[in-house]
């Protein structure tokens, strides 16, 4: 029974951060603290109720960046860049499923911000601390 504990703690340890920041996204959508789209993301910033904001590095508009950007950054609230605007979609559900539950159809999103984190887990105690990590750098 030992033996089967081990390898389930050495998964849990080298789970990477998009990996993190996927399951975060997940559990925040299922608890209702998921907000997508320029307007919810300006709202919940505006309104100082965002606690971390997931902005894509694809986004065409570079005046939608800066405006997100500065709003967090009035907030001091953390971004995490994402490297494509379907897979942040995907992870925030935007996303049409087939029967088998493969994505057939992904929604672009370029924002998206959490304001409720829902459950403290092992992921996203991994994207705090990376978090931290990239703000005493």
């Amino acid at each position: 029974m030992a033996d089967d504990e081990a390898p389930a703690a050495e998964e849990v340890a080298e789970m990477s951060v998009l990996e993190a920041l996927k399951e975060v996204l997940e559990k925040a959508m299922i608890h209702g603290g998921l907000k997508k789209g320029l307007h919810e993301c300006a709202k919940a910033l505006d309104r100082r109720t965002a606690r971390l904001c997931c902005l894509s590095k694809n986004c065409e508009n570079e005046e939608y960046k800066k405006l997100i950007k500065g709003l967090c950054a009035e907030g001091e609230v953390h971004v995490v860049m994402v490297d494509d605007g379907k897979d942040l979609g995907a992870w925030c559900g935007l996303a049409k499923l087939d029967d088998d539950g493969s994505i057939k159809k992904a929604v672009r999103t370029s924002c998206a911000v959490i304001t409720d984190f829902g459950e403290e887990t092992r992921a996203l105690s991994v994207l705090l601390d990376y978090l931290q990590k990239q703000a005493d750098e």
